[in-house]
């Protein structure tokens, strides 16, 4: 029996997809993970996946290319050739399944299975209603359980990738022990000021612990910015890691403090304390840092839950308000803690 898994969107929502991917997995002889080029590093690292379909998908990416008939005839005569059982679709809230169901069902896929609000009509076998404010993790777990898969006994459900541990960041000069500030976010929204990230790492060496600063390649300015002229104590990363590097520096700190993106979701998997400077533009029961010790720091305001990419307000209060001394406390309550028990879907 083979499987076709979709999650079509960002690294981060790939990780928060391993749960139940290992829990299809166990389920059949093989996965394939149908992913867009925004998570297509997270999925080399999830244990279950076997391989990988990618395809920037005209209904989920936020910069979707047009939709052409000769791309969709050949994505679906891809599937196709899986000879998949079955196929799980997982999404968020805001998404729809249906376009993917349509053309898994077009590839002949005979069971399908995923969260929809929306009539399916035939699209769907299973259509499971949607579980609210319930965590990413436990959402895939219910679509994944809903045609039979279900974690073994012995996967506590915590979010896992295969490079696990500090020696992945080997050929890094590394501190023996270290924070790692990650200042960026996949959204802007979702971000604390450079100029706090720079007062944190300032404050952070200054009370004697060495501090790692995290960015994608696109993110050497901001990383440079917020780690400050080379210093004792102080190391700057930015842009010089893969994804697999980046989980083995995670692995390695004490805390890691990062907005609510991927790497707050990667330093889950490796089992990493996070502070979680988290926007509350989403809602943290879903998105927050899954079964690892973590501080979720924020400033309840009105316009929670407003999915603004870019903060409409001045002072972007949400985040505006938490200090850096609220930082440094939530690193010093937390720093070297590790893994929660998971709560089962």
């Amino acid at each position: 029996m083979r499987a076709l898994v979709s999650r079509l969107d960002n690294d981060g929502d790939v990780l928060l997809a391993g749960p139940a991917i290992r829990a299809v997995a166990a389920g059949c002889d093989g996965v394939t993970l149908l992913c867009g080029p925004r998570g297509v590093q997270a999925a080399a690292l999830l244990p279950g996946v076997d391989d990988v379909i990618v395809r920037r998908a005209e209904w989920i990416d936020p910069e979707p290319p047009p939709v052409e008939r000769a791309a969709i005839d050949a994505y679906v005569d891809a599937i196709a050739a899986v000879g998949a059982d079955a196929g799980v679709i997982l999404t968020s809230f805001h998404q729809s399944p249906l376009p993917t169901a349509l053309l898994m069902r077009m590839a002949g896929v005979p069971r399908i299975a995923a969260v929809s609000e929306d009539y399916p009509g035939s699209l769907l076998d299973v259509r499971v209603r949607d579980p609210g404010d319930v965590h990413e993790a436990q959402r895939a777990l219910l679509v994944a359980e809903s045609l039979g898969f279900a974690l073994p006994q012995d996967d506590d459900g915590a979010l896992r990738v295969t490079a696990g541990s500090r020696s992945a960041a080997s050929g890094l000069a590394l501190p023996e022990r270290y924070v790692v500030v990650h200042p960026g976010a996949s959204v802007p929204a979702r971000a604390w000021s450079p100029q706090r990230n720079r007062e944190l790492v300032d404050a952070l060496a200054a009370a004697g612990r060495d501090v790692v600063v995290t960015g994608a390649p696109g993110e050497r300015a901001l990383t440079a910015a917020v780690a400050g002229p080379p210093r004792e104590g102080v190391s700057d990363l930015g842009g010089a890691t893969t994804l697999a590097q980046l989980a083995g520096v995670l692995a390695g700190a004490d805390a890691v403090v990062v907005g609510n993106t991927g790497p707050a979701h990667l330093a889950a998997a490796v089992g990493t304390a996070v502070v979680s400077l988290f926007a509350p533009t989403v809602a943290p029961a879903r998105w927050r840092p899954w079964a690892v010790a973590h501080e979720l720091l924020f400033v309840d305001v009105p316009c929670a839950g407003c999915r603004a990419r870019e903060c409409p307000v001045a002072g972007h209060p949400c985040l505006g308000g938490v200090t850096v001394e609220d930082v440094v406390q939530a690193v010093d309550c937390i720093a070297g803690a590790g893994r929660t028990e998971a709560v089962a879907a």
